[in-house]
C-alpha cells in the first residue's frame, strides 16, 4: 500500500484542488474576534514594553510615556493590517504579526543620552530613512531564501523560540528586576498555575475551545491573580476613554548621522529575524515562503515602521510568540490576525481599552509564554529532523550556529568589551545565530559542493521541511 502524505500541499495551486487554503479563510464573527484578542493577549507586553522603557530614558514623564505605549499599539495595529490584508505588493499575507522592535530599545536609550529632550525627534528621523533604506532594499533580501534549506531554518526557528523563553521566565518572576516581589513564591505560583491551567485545557477541550486555551488560560490566571494582590486597577481608573496619536506629537523628525546608521542597522536586524520568521510560519501554515513573500512580507515590515513614525511609533518587525500561537492553536486564518490588528488599533484609540488587557499580570503572561515559545522552539526541532542530520556537516553547521546563537542568552556580558553599536547585532542571538547557519551552509554545502551522494541527502536539500501539526 502506497504511503499516505504527511498533509496536503495546498500551495500547488488552490485554483485546481477547488480548495481554500487555510490561511485565506474567514470564520464566524466570534472566533475571528476571539481567536483576534488571543494574539492581541499573547503580544501585548512584547509591544508596550519598549515604549515604556524608552519613554522614561529619554526623559518622558508619566503622560507622555502613556500616550508613547498607544501610539505603539495604534501603529502595531496598522502594520498588522498591511501585513495581513496586503496592498499591491506588500504585505506576506500570512497570519504575520507585527509590533514594536525591541531591538532598538539599546540604540534609542543611547540616542536619548546624547539628544535629550529632543531625542524622540531624532529617533523618528532615523527610522525613517532606515525603513525607505529597507523597503527599497526588501527585494534582495527575497532572493535569499534559497540559502535557507532545513538545516538553516530549523536551526534559526529553534534559536526563536529558544531566545524567546528568557522573556516568558522574566514574566513569571514579575517583569522587574528591582521590585521587592521579583521571583516570589507567588510570582512562580501564579505563572505555574496558569501553565497547568493551559495545559490541562488543551487536554480536556476540543474544537474551537481548545484552540483559544491560551485565552482561557490567561483569564483564569488573572482571575486567580485578584486574591493575590497581583492584579491592579489602578490602569483603568487613570486611563482616557478616547484619545488619538496625534501625528508628529512631539516635533517633526530631525535627522541625525550617527541615529540614521544606528537605526540601518537595527532595521538590518529587524529585516534578517522578519525573514526567517516568515519562513518559519511558511511551514507552519503549509504556505511555504518563497521569495516574493519575504520580499513583500519585509516591504511590509519596512513601509510600516516608516509610517508609525508619523503616530509617534517605533520600528515595526515580526513578532515571534505569535507564530508559537498559531503552531499550537492551528488557526492560520491571516483575517484572524488581521482582526487582531483592529483591536490594537482600537486600543491605541482607546486607553481605557487598552488598560483592560494590561490588567493580565506578567506571571500569568510568562506562565503561557512558556507554552507559546517553547512551540515555536519544538516547530524548529520538528524542522530539524528533516535535515540530514546525519551528515556530519550538517551537524556542525547546527552545532555551532546554536552555539553562539544562544551566547546573549547564556552570558548576557560577553560581547562588553565590543562597540556599542556592534551589540545591536551580537546581542541578537537569533541574528547572530542566523548568518553563522548561512555562512556555514554556503561553505560546507555550496561552495565546491557535489552531487548529494545519497536519496536522503537530495530529499533535503529540495524537499520543504514538514508543518507542525
Amino acid at each position: 500500500m502506497a504511503a499516505q502524505p504527511r498533509f496536503r500541499n495546498f500551495a500547488v495551486n488552490p485554483a485546481q484542488t477547488g480548495e481554500k487554503h487555510p490561511v485565506d479563510e474567514t470564520l464566524p464573527p466570534l472566533k475571528m474576534f476571539t481567536s483576534g484578542l488571543q494574539h492581541v493577549a499573547a503580544m501585548y507586553a512584547g509591544v508596550v514594553a519598549p515604549p515604556m522603557i524608552v519613554g522614561p530614558a529619554v526623559g518622558l514623564g508619566t503622560k507622555e510615556t502613556a500616550f508613547l505605549v498607544a501610539a505603539s499599539l495604534f501603529t502595531a495595529g496598522l502594520a498588522t493590517l498591511l501585513q495581513t490584508l496586503g496592498i499591491w505588493r506588500i504585505g506576506a499575507k500570512l497570519p504575520f504579526v507585527n509590533g514594536v522592535s525591541f531591538a532598538g530599545v539599546t540604540p534609542m536609550i543611547a540616542i536619548g543620552k546624547e539628544h535629550g529632550a529632543d531625542a524622540i525627534p531624532v529617533i523618528l528621523g532615523g527610522i525613517i530613512v532606515a525603513g525607505l533604506l529597507g523597503f527599497v532594499a526588501a527585494p534582495y533580501f527575497g532572493k535569499l531564501v534559497r540559502f535557507f534549506p532545513p538545516v538553516v531554518t530549523g536551526t534559526v526557528i529553534t534559536l526563536i523560540g529558544v531566545s524567546l523563553l528568557p522573556v516568558a521566565f522574566n514574566w513569571s518572576s514579575g517583569g522587574n528586576a528591582k521590585a521587592a516581589d521579583y521571583g516570589s513564591l507567588s510570582n512562580l505560583a501564579l505563572a505555574g498555575i496558569t501553565l497547568l491551567i493551559v495545559l490541562v485545557l488543551r487536554k480536556l477541550l476540543r474544537g474551537f475551545m481548545q484552540q483559544i486555551a491560551i485565552l482561557l488560560g490567561l483569564v483564569a490566571g488573572s482571575v486567580i491573580a485578584i486574591p493575590m494582590g497581583k492584579t491592579s486597577l489602578d490602569a483603568i481608573k487613570n486611563a482616557d476613554v478616547i484619545g488619538f496619536p496625534t501625528p508628529f506629537h512631539f516635533g517633526a523628525p530631525q535627522f541625525d548621522v550617527a541615529a540614521i546608521v544606528s537605526m540601518c542597522i537595527v532595521m538590518l536586524v529587524c529585516m534578517t529575524e522578519s525573514t526567517a520568521d516568515m519562513l518559519a510560519l511558511g511551514k507552519i501554515v503549509e504556505r511555504p515562503a518563497d521569495q516574493q513573500t519575504i520580499a513583500a512580507g519585509l516591504r511590509a515590515d519596512t513601509l510600516g515602521s516608516v509610517l508609525s513614525t508619523l503616530f509617534n511609533g517605533f520600528m515595526a518587525s515580526a513578532f515571534a510568540q505569535n507564530i508559537g500561537l498559531v503552531a499550537m492553536t492551528k488557526v492560520r486564518s491571516r483575517f484572524v490576525v488581521a482582526a487582531g490588528g483592529l483591536i490594537l488599533v482600537v486600543l491605541g484609540l482607546c486607553p481605557v481599552a487598552a488598560s483592560v488587557i494590561s490588567l493580565v499580570p506578567l506571571p500569568v503572561l510568562g506562565g503561557a509564554g512558556i507554552v507559546l515559545f517553547g512551540s515555536v522552539a519544538a516547530s524548529g526541532i520538528q524542522t530539524l529532523s528533516t535535515a540530514a542530520l546525519e551528515r556530519g556537516e550538517n551537524a556542525l553547521i547546527v552545532a555551532a550556529s546554536v552555539g553562539i546563537g544562544l551566547i546573549p542568552i547564556a552570558k548576557p556580558d560577553f560581547y562588553h568589551a565590543f562597540p556599542d553599536k556592534m551589540l545591536v547585532v551580537l546581542d541578537s542571538g537569533i541574528s547572530t545565530g542566523c548568518v553563522v547557519a548561512i555562512v556555514l551552509n554556503l561553505a560546507f554545502n555550496h561552495f565546491g559542493k557535489q552531487r548529494p551522494e545519497t536519496e536522503t541527502e537530495a530529499l533535503a536539500a529540495a524537499e520543504p521541511a514538514v508543518a507542525l501539526h
